[in-house]
């Protein structure tokens, strides 16, 4: 849309050539050629003529169509602006495209809250085999014994109730090395309690210069993890005389056997235990070794 003054036709830019094609009563039709280095673009313009008024000479401005195919060639900004994409706002969030059953619920618990519990509650009952998983452990109390321990060279034995499957196997692995990383950093030093041995019903607090000041623990060395069947064993040396270590994985291996695997019993030192055979390699049945 151009609004154009038909008495200003002759401040065209000097690019433009002027001709009258055909005039009438009612409207002048004039033909415009914008001459450029690239080519001729030319635009057809029709001009109401200018209705005179007896008692002034003011012309009225008129809004003029102008109807024109023209290549933009040489005007690159309005190229840009035209194959910019629209603003389509925040586009990028999610808006719960993997689940679109929820989000349909949660857009209408505003306004029809019983519905959407309601839903819920179907949608929980249909999918409770994936939402709840049953626990693969023993209801059985995990065990525990000392047998001559000793924090600088020991071997700690498993006895499950039954042969641990692979999964099982790494998901031990995985809390034992978990459990030697926490003590090789002296994340189990009963010496610096301060937390856990203050009052309750005050502000917690914490003293750095006494946490750097207590004699440091930290856990020397570990072995693989062996495993014959139903039993297990891993030789460790802790080197100090930490109690809080050996709680810290009697309580993570308490919930294991709970949860995911049953263990019988967890043997604290020994050579020996069971049935178990010196000197087999991963090549026999039920035999295998596991780096920590």
């Amino acid at each position: 849309m151009l609004i154009l003054h038909p008495y200003q036709l002759n401040l065209l830019p000097s690019n433009f050539s002027r001709q009258t094609i055909f005039s009438n009563s009612s409207s002048l039709h004039v033909s415009l050629t914008l001459t450029s280095s690239i080519r001729e673009k030319k635009v057809f313009l029709v001009i109401p003529k200018a209705k005179r008024s007896k008692r002034n000479q003011n012309l009225q401005e008129e809004i003029i169509d102008i109807e024109a195919e023209v290549d933009s060639d040489d005007d690159d900004e309005d190229e840009e602006f035209s194959s910019r994409k629209p603003f389509r706002g925040r586009e990028e969030e999610k808006d719960y495209d993997r689940d679109p059953e929820f989000a349909e619920i949660l857009g209408g618990c505003v306004d029809e809250p019983e519905k959407a519990q309601a839903r819920v509650e179907e949608r929980i009952r249909k999918k409770r085999n994936k939402i709840l998983q049953p626990k693969t452990g023993n209801a059985t109390p995990m065990q525990v014994r000392f047998n001559k321990f000793d924090f600088s060279s020991s071997y700690l034995w498993f006895e499950f109730h039954n042969a641990p499957l692979p999964s099982d196997i790494s998901l031990i692995c995985d809390t034992i090395r978990s459990w030697h990383i926490v003590g090789r950093l002296g994340g189990c030093n009963s010496m610096n309690m301060q937390l856990s041995q203050a009052p309750l019903d005050k502000k917690p607090s914490y003293d750095p210069i006494q946490g750097a000041n207590v004699t440091p623990t930290t856990f020397y060395n570990i072995g693989d993890f062996e495993v014959q069947e139903n039993l297990g064993r891993i030789w460790m040396d802790i080197g100090t005389s930490e109690p809080l270590l050996l709680d810290i994985l009697i309580n993570a291996l308490t919930q294991i056997s709970s949860d995911y695997v049953g263990i019988k019993q967890l043997v604290f030192g020994g050579s020996e235990f069971e049935n178990w055979k010196e000197n087999l390699t991963s090549d026999v049945a039920g035999c295998s070794v596991h780096k920590i």
